[in-house]
Order: structure tokens, then C-alpha cells, then sequence
């Protein structure tokens, strides 16, 4: 057992020799990018101690060994008191095995089973044919879309599994093949955490195991750095078949953990009692935790409650593409985009803009257009360096003259009554509201990247109809506003 205290050390130098050299395009189709030894020694470190004799470790997307090795070091060096492991590691990539066998080989009493297989394939043969009872199971699983009609979707379904992406079906299957109070610790983008897509594998998961931990990067390009994976990830483990209990949130800024803080909430803080989504908030910091759920109790209320309704702009340009115009013409709308916005007001026309400002009125796009009048508008996607997360506008039919119709491009979250405009006060009220800080930071806590989904914006809860009219009445009679003006406004209507 020479040098093997440095194993993880001799892995990582592999990975960082091997990684380089794999095509982009190779990334690409298998979905997997090796794991940095910090974050994998982290993830090795939130196991609990066991006294188990022998422990049965899954490794699914195993690359070069990174995790598997972590966890091992951490045995030999006495963090578990295991007498043997059983490590069961599944790699497809042909490339990278023959550096997985040699790594987990270097153990003593360690019993390793290298398989070529597909992990999604196998796992459904293994559970229809009875069970495995891993003990541990320690996760970097592959991030790519699974397409509705293909193998791995009938196959998902087949075990009651329905989710879109290969990183949330390996973490499904680990939790289905682990044994009763296995610990899974699996690193995979924050994107699980809200939206309808992954509504199924929320219920899935927290169904048939406890979560236990959290940790969160706050810099986005951390945990993937060498391979340029700029996807918020979160690490989290779950116990099989737990009792659920509080749950323990750490963050840091980087893998370097040299800031990492630690705070633990009760379980209905991170997913609430009454969110039918079932979204997981991830707060970073007590305050944090208190800013959208004790503080202010006027914000109660459903966008039903309000008279409101949020929807996804219609109007998908390239399947218009014919009947765009880069300036307004006699039988054009307007056709407004996230780029016709900024600070809460809107610019239309903007010549020379990349984007058309008009679209053809006719019998194949009038299905897809709202009647001229105030609507509030939220971008569906920010970049990572904007301020916040949300940013609305509201909509003032005056600007587009005589227009009688309007078209929202896909990339604009529209609010409406109805598929009719708001009245002016109310639009203004919902762009204020969602400009403030408060909104930002709640809607962080369970939104770990840049996309701003109008489910995400159904499920929030809003200041009453008649708190919201006040705040538009307000912002309409003050001009131009500063984000410390539409805070303290916020402060004094929830007071």
C-alpha cells in the first residue's frame, strides 16, 4: 500500500493529463466532465461514519476514478470502519477505463468491478431481476438531455422513472438500487431544484430517501473549471428510506472551501409544506432564509388571487422567419423582443437593432398575437453578470402609436389578463414588485441558473391586487426609479 495515502493526488494529475485531450465534441455526446480532487474529496468528506464490515460503493460515470478514490483514501486513512469494499464502477468511455482499473486496483482489500456497460440499461436488467443493496454511492453523473423517444426514456419509465436528463436518472437509479439507509452524494447542476421538467424527479427522490445535505458553489465556474462548465452545481446527499429531518446547507465560494459556511434548517425552509411543485430553496444564509417567507406577510398571494395570468411569449421567430420585418411597414405589429427593454422602460423601433422590430399581421400569425395594451414583461434569460435574476418591464401601449395588436417573442415572459393587457397600474405595480431585491434573492434560493421559467413565476406568491395597483399608482407618478427607492417602497407597502 505504498503512496496510497496520495492516491487521490496520482488520479487527479491523470485527470488532468487525460481531460485535454478528449474532444469537445466527445464531451459532448457522453455528457461527463471529471471531477477536480478538492471537490471530490469534499464529496468523500459528507458521508457519515459507517461501522459497517463490508461496504458495496456505486460509482456510475466513474471516468478515471476521482470519487471512487477520494472515498477510499478517506477509509484507509480511517474515516470509516469498514473491513472490505466491494466498488462497483460503470465507465462507457473505453478510453478512460484502462485508468479506472489501475486506480481502484491500487487498493488493498478492495474488491473492484469495472463495467463498460450502460449504466441506465444495466441498473434496469439488475432491478427487474431483483435489487442491489449498495451501501454507498458517490455521483459526477453525465449532464445531457434524454430525447422522449429513445431507449433510455422507455427504459426510465419502465421503473417508474420519468425525467429528462441523464444526470437526474442516475441519481433516481442510485437511490433505487441502494439499500435501506444507503448515502448517496452525487454533484449535478442546481436546474433539478425548480421547473416543471424536473417536478417528477423532486417527487421522485425526496419520496423514497431523506436529504441530509446541500452545498452550494457560489461561483459559477468552480467545480468543472479546467473544462469550462459554466452550470451552477449543487452537491447534495440523500439517505434511503430516512426519516426526514433538518437539513444541513453549507456554501463557498470556491473548491477551496476556505470560506465554506455551515447553517442547518428545518425541512419545510428548504422545500415549502404548501408549493406544489415541490421546489427546493437553497438558502445561503439565515437572513436570507427569513427574507420571503417570515418578514413580509402581505406577500401572500397567488397570481389566480391577483386576476393575473403569466405565459411564455408566443411568437417563436424562426418558425415566423418569413414574415419578420427589421423595421415596421404598412400590414406589420410591432414585435417586441428581451432587447427592446431596459430599466423598466421600453425602446421601439431600434434601428439597425440584430433583431426584426415587426412582424407581418396575417392569417398564419394573428393566432400568435395579444391585443395592443399595459402587460409586464420578465426576460427568460439573464447572464451570470447581471445584478439580478428577474428584470421586468412594463409595456405602455402609447409607445407603438395606432398598433392594435402586439407580438411577444418567445424569449419574454408575459403577464396578461386573460390574453388581454393589464390595467396600467397593475402592469407597473407587477414590474416594480419583481425589480425588488427581496424578489431577487427569494427566487435564488431555488433557481440555480439564468432561465427564468413562467412556472417559476406562477408559483411565487405577490402582494395583493390592490398593494400591487397602489405600487404602480406610485411608480407612474415618480418618474424614473432607483433600486433603493423600489425597495424601501416595498418595505413601507409590507410593513
Amino acid at each position: 500500500m505504498t503512496g496510497m495515502l496520495q492516491q487521490l493526488g496520482i488520479v487527479d494529475s491523470v485527470r488532468r493529463q487525460v481531460a485535454p485531450g478528449i474532444a469537445k465534441r466527445r464531451k459532448s455526446e457522453l455528457g461527463q466532465f471529471m471531477t477536480p480532487s478538492n471537490t471530490a474529496r469534499f464529496m468523500a468528506s459528507l458521508f457519515p461514519p459507517s461501522d459497517l464490515k463490508t461496504c458495496r460503493l456505486l460509482d456510475a460515470g466513474a471516468g478515471v476514478g476521482a470519487l471512487s478514490c477520494a472515498f477510499l483514501d478517506r477509509w484507509i486513512n480511517g474515516g470509516f470502519q469498514f473491513q472490505s469494499v466491494q466498488a462497483y464502477a460503470y465507465e462507457i468511455d473505453d478510453r478512460l477505463r484502462g485508468h479506472l482499473a489501475k486506480h481502484l486496483g491500487a487498493y488493498d482489500g478492495v474488491s473492484a468491478h469495472i463495467s463498460g456497460e450502460d449504466f441506465i440499461s444495466s441498473s434496469n436488467q439488475l432491478l427487474f431481476h431483483g435489487a442491489t443493496d449498495y451501501t454507498h454511492a458517490i455521483l459526477n453523473p453525465p449532464y445531457r438531455k434524454i430525447h422522449s423517444d429513445s431507449l433510455h426514456r422507455h427504459e426510465l419509465r419502465a421503473l417508474g422513472i420519468e425525467t429528462v436528463n441523464l444526470y437526474s436518472a442516475f441519481v433516481a437509479l442510485a437511490v433505487m438500487q441502494a439499500a435501506h439507509g444507503g448515502q448517496i452524494v452525487a454533484i449535478i447542476p442546481r436546474s433539478f431544484c425548480n421547473g416543471p421538467y424536473y417536478r417528477p424527479f423532486r417527487e421522485f427522490i425526496l419520496q423514497r430517501a431523506a436529504l441530509r445535505h446541500l452545498h452550494l458553489f457560489e461561483s459559477r465556474t468552480t467545480a468543472f473549471k479546467d473544462d469550462d462548465v459554466l452550470q451552477e452545481n449543487i452537491i447534495l446527499r440523500l439517505e434511503r428510506g430516512g426519516t426526514q429531518g433538518p437539513v444541513t446547507i453549507t456554501t463557498s465560494t470556491d473548491d477551496t472551501l476556505s470560506d465554506l459556511e455551515t447553517h442547518v434548517y428545518p425541512f419545510d425552509r428548504i422545500v415549502f409544506p404548501d408549493d406544489a411543485e415541490g421546489f427546493i430553496h437553497v438558502p445561503t444564509s439565515p437572513e436570507d432564509n427569513n427574507e420571503f417567507i417570515v418578514a413580509p406577510s402581505a406577500i401572500r398571494y397567488s397570481l389566480a388571487d391577483i386576476g393575473a395570468s403569466v405565459s411564455t411569449g408566443p411568437v417563436v421567430d424562426f418558425r415566423l422567419r418569413e414574415y419578420l420585418r427589421d423595421m415596421p411597414v404598412p400590414g406589420t405589429v410591432p414585435l417586441l423582443y428581451p432587447s427592446h427593454f431596459s430599466a423598466n422602460r421600453a425602446e421601439w423601433p431600434i434601428a439597425g437593432a440584430k433583431k426584426p422590430n415587426a412582424i407581418q399581421r396575417n392569417d398564419q400569425t394573428e393566432k400568435w398575437l395579444f391585443p395592443s395594451g399595459h402587460y409586464c414583461v420578465v426576460r427568460r434569460f439573464s447572464s451570470k453578470e447581471e445584478k439580478r435574476r428577474i428584470i421586468a418591464s412594463a409595456v405602455d401601449p402609447a409607445i407603438f402609436g395606432d398598433a392594435d395588436v402586439l407580438g411577444f417573442e418567445n424569449h419574454l415572459n408575459v403577464f396578461h389578463e386573460n390574453r388581454r393587457g393589464l390595467s396600467e397600474q397593475l402592469a407597473n405595480g407587477l414590474a416594480v414588485f419583481l425589480n425588488t431585491t427581496v424578489v431577487d434573492r427569494a427566487f435564488r434560493r431555488f433557481n440555480g441558473h439564468t432561465q427564468v421559467n413562467a412556472t417559476d413565476l406562477k408559483t411565487m406568491k405577490y402582494p395583493s391586487r390592490n398593494a400591487l395597483v397602489e405600487l404602480g399608482q406610485w411608480a407612474v407618478q415618480s418618474g424614473k426609479l432607483t433600486q433603493q427607492m423600489i425597495d424601501e417602497r416595498l418595505d413601507a407597502l409590507t410593513a
